[in-house]
């Protein structure tokens, strides 16, 4: 079938049941496909505060991630479509909830289900290396659990591709708890960063704080530079030295460095099974309980009775149009969809 004779998928094809979250740039509602009953987050942008706030490059980097990657760890992203003032992305739905919500509420998680987590993750960032895409922002918010309890990478508005493993960039971004000395320092950062973050993130999981985590930011980053992790002492002594060695300072040292590799044949994951791991064969050590996917209990309490009709339309800046050229995506491959900007 060509695309002329394809159905044009537009926001009237979806019907809105609740508001997920908001952002400085948008918000994501929960949202049902009419025809198919299928559950999407969509992830909705405002045009004209993108183009202020000069978060053009990093939204057609998100969007160019998201179509390129094909991984069960990461977020699928299923449709993208443009009107005259917005941009959206329908996005797997993953009831279970942010990793952030799960840690609020538990404080830390055992060490089987932080390692379950940690190697999930650790097969999605060795995943996106490969296809030379640093990740950059990893952090409990923004991963997610699937109804099933697997992890999965999502909001890639900080990504950068084609790093090669020898190459760096020098843009500073990041959350201030998770990004690595190198990144604050300016010296030019690659996929080491990525595991950098994950230390911080495996250590969180098992301790209930970022590793440097101080409520002052420029403190936040004089310990990244300068200080070394204190662990409790019910901490294992396998998972410190993974920790530690995903922590070193310098990234041309740190595990990882020479690839995802390195990370997996550490002890701390040598009960791991990467291969049945990466097939999804591997039960998860946490279920979410869902008993209905349309009434999420694992989101934030703050959005549950806020609006969650569309807001007005705002002026668009002249030029917009072209700016997001080529904007539109279908992973369904039976639709077409709609791209105006009319």
């Amino acid at each position: 079938m060509n695309s002329i004779n394809k159905k044009q998928v537009s926001l009237d094809d979806f019907e809105i049941i609740r508001l997920l979250g908001k952002g400085e740039y948008g918000k994501v509602l929960l949202v049902q496909k009419k025809d198919t009953n299928e559950l999407f987050a969509l992830k909705i942008l405002k045009k004209k505060v993108i183009q202020e706030k000069k978060q053009i490059q990093h939204t057609l980097s998100e969007r160019s991630v998201l179509q390129k990657t094909k991984h069960p760890y990461i977020v699928h992203l299923h449709y993208a479509f443009r009107t005259k003032d917005k941009l959206y992305m329908a996005l797997e739905y993953c009831s279970g909830g942010e990793l952030y919500y799960h840690l609020s509420k538990f404080k830390r998680f055992s060490e089987d289900r932080a390692r379950f987590y940690s190697a999930c993750i650790v097969l999605a960032l060795k995943y996106l290396h490969s296809l030379n895409i640093i990740y950059r922002d990893l952090k409990p918010e923004n991963i997610v659990i699937d109804a099933l309890g697997y992890p999965k990478i999502t909001d890639f508005g900080l990504s950068k591709e084609n790093i090669s493993s020898i190459d760096v960039t020098r843009t500073v971004c990041g959350t201030p708890e998770y990004i690595a000395p190198e990144i604050i320092l300016r010296q030019g950062h690659g996929h080491s960063a990525d595991w950098w973050s994950l230390g911080c993130i495996i250590y969180e999981m098992l301790v209930g704080l970022p590793p440097f985590y101080v409520e002052d930011r420029r403190e936040v980053y004089k310990r990244i530079i300068q200080s070394r992790v204190k662990f409790p002492q019910a901490i294992n002594s396998v998972a410190v030295d993974l920790i530690n060695k995903l922590l070193i300072k310098d990234p041309r040292m740190r595990l990882g460095a020479d690839g995802g590799e390195e990370v997996m044949a550490h002890p701390w994951f040598q009960d791991i099974d990467w291969e049945e791991l990466e097939q999804k064969n591997i039960n998860p050590p946490f279920v979410p309980d869902i008993n209905n996917p349309k009434e999420p209990v694992f989101f934030s309490e703050d959005f549950s009775h806020s609006p969650i009709g569309e807001s007005p339309n705002i002026a668009t800046s002249p030029g917009c149009g072209q700016t997001f050229q080529g904007f539109s995506y279908n992973g369904s491959g039976n639709s077409a969809v709609m791209d105006l900007d009319i």
